[in-house]
């Protein structure tokens, strides 16, 4: 039996129109194209216990989880763990989700969460441990293969906060390894939406989907995420089509961007504070001169009349306009006002040369001295950018200032050893609170309490933090607050640090990719779509 012309024409529409039907009901997710991101930093290490280093937790995201998370406004939601339970003021009670496999096909288990909490204390060499998150357990009681007890020494408010930042690792598949092992991909075995295929150093790391994953399924099978510090070469390759998107787009073409009909560009103020921080503790500091060149006997950056003064002599708005193309909110706090802890009483330090001279003269210092000024020049928006103005700035109130940038691989390791005199850097809170600065950046140093792991000039005022440690311990929600107002107002008039602003973060994709920005500024390519 022969067909007719017109009996094959309807059959082949029947089978274009369910064929289109098909494409529909797939797309985007099973038709999706691999996904290339630019990343502007590239991670030190790849073991997520080494080292508390944005680049570093950016990347772990896509392979490790946590038991507890961060939603994009940095509000905790569950995790690994989907409860949990105060059982009294001092235990915590955590139930895992059930099904929950590691790469690697095995189970997870609470085995893994207590050898992953224990994990962070024993890395050697971390210029930045992450056992500032575990101190406060000082016992763990595995009730089942999905329920876990932990017990602080004292009521412990910011214990689900902490567990954020501690990844949870196989501890098949990690034990005996160093950390220098996970570059080459032992013991990247996680639970996370992506596996580890390969990862070569400063240039990219290449995923494969976890199509086993319990949570949502991300759109991208496979994703390459590129390491493009240098912001025009990043655009450039977003423009070329090398890559579908892009983190921190350059401030100088963020117009080109906006105008451009084949972008997206998505951004939010972020909780990160991009901060200065004085060697106040050594009488005789490295890059302390005088106007001439010569190193001084005696550091004026141990007086507070002298950091105050740097800090007014600092014009934040003007910073805002030229440098930061107004992708920035000057700040004389440590977390933005939607953060818990954030002090309102706290205003902008108004820009005052002279009465910066002023203070200057009255603290021995009328004709001013010399200083060098070290940043990284790879890691914040405009970060080398926003020292050379400052430096400038500083210079017309009499500190001859000198600037160093450095990549950040190399700034964090000489910083961490106490080489500078005054460093830029930035921190983001991420517990969700003012508690993540106050403890990690300017509380006296005490590893045994978990304080002070990134005080690189070893600031230290006991009177700072009197009232944080009793807000460490404090569960009524308003006491706390203002313990920690009250931490951060005696840190910010003693100019323990000069905060400048909270970044605004920026990213711009291939348009119809869209991108739910973050407060925490981080980047993930599961959560890209289209």
């Amino acid at each position: 039996m022969r067909m007719s012309f017109q009996s094959k024409s309807a059959v082949n529409h029947f089978f274009a129109l369910t064929f289109a039907a098909l494409f529909v009901l797939l797309a985007p997710g099973a038709m999706a194209q691999d996904l290339k991101l630019a990343l502007s930093s590239p991670p030190t290490s790849m073991d997520p216990h080494f080292y508390n280093l944005f680049p570093n937790l950016n990347v772990s995201d896509h392979i490790f989880e946590t038991m507890v998370t961060m939603d994009a406004d940095s509000r905790i939601i569950p995790g690994l763990a989907e409860s949990w339970t105060m059982i009294n003021n001092l235990t915590w009670e955590f139930k895992l989700r059930k099904g929950v496999k590691f790469h690697d096909g095995s189970d997870l288990t609470t085995e893994d969460v207590a050898w992953s909490i224990d994990r962070p204390a024993t890395i050697i060499g971390s210029p930045g441990k992450f056992d500032v998150y575990t101190k406060a357990i000082i016992n763990k009681k595995i009730v089942d293969a999905n329920t876990i007890r932990f017990t602080t020494k004292e009521p412990y408010p910011l214990l689900l906060a902490d567990l954020t930042s501690i990844y949870i690792v196989s501890k098949k598949a990690t034990t005996g390894l160093s950390s220098d092992d996970f570059a080459s991909g032992k013991g990247m075995v996680g639970t996370g939406p992506y596996k580890f295929v390969k990862f070569l150093r400063d240039d990219r790391l290449e995923l494969d989907r976890n199509d086993g994953y319990w949570g949502k399924k991300p759109v991208w099978p496979k994703v390459t995420l590129r390491f493009i510090p240098n912001g025009a070469t990043r655009l450039a390759a977003l423009l070329a089509d090398d890559v579908q998107a892009i983190e921190n787009v350059p401030t100088p073409d963020l117009a080109q961007v906006r105008a451009n009909q084949a972008l997206a560009l998505f951004s939010k103020v972020s909780h990160r504070v991009i901060y200065l921080y004085p060697d106040t503790r050594r009488e005789k500091s490295p890059f302390i001169t005088d106007r001439d060149g010569k190193p001084l006997d005696k550091n004026p950056l141990q007086d507070a009349r002298v950091r105050i003064a740097l800090s007014m002599a600092i014009n934040r708005e003007a910073i805002k306009e030229r440098v930061m193309e107004g992708l920035s909110e000057p700040t004389s706090n440590l977390v933005p006002g939607t953060l818990f802890g954030h002090n309102p009483a706290l205003k902008v330090l108004k820009y005052d040369p002279e009465g910066a001279k002023k203070l200057l003269a009255e603290a021995g210092y009328p004709n001013g001295f010399g200083l060098t000024l070290h940043t990284p020049n790879n890691r914040y928006v405009n970060d080398e950018k926003i020292a050379q103005t400052i430096a400038q700035m500083w210079s017309r109130v009499g500190v001859a200032t000198k600037i160093e940038g450095l990549p950040m691989g190399v700034y964090s390791a000489r910083g961490a050893k106490q080489e500078y005199s005054m460093g830029l850097l930035g921190w983001g809170a991420q517990t969700g609170e003012v508690s993540s600065p106050l403890r990690a950046l300017v509380a006296c140093e005490n590893p045994a309490k978990g304080l002070g792991g990134f005080n690189w000039l070893k600031y230290c005022n006991p009177k700072m933090d009197e009232p944080l440690l009793k807000a460490l311990n404090t569960v009524d929600d308003r006491e706390r607050l203002k313990l920690l107002q009250d931490a951060t107002a005696i840190l910010i008039h003693d100019g323990g640090v000069i905060p400048l602003h909270h970044q605004v973060t920026t990213w711009a994709t291939k348009k119809g990719i869209v991108y739910l920005p973050r407060t925490d500024e981080r980047t993930h390519a599961y959560q890209f779509s289209q």
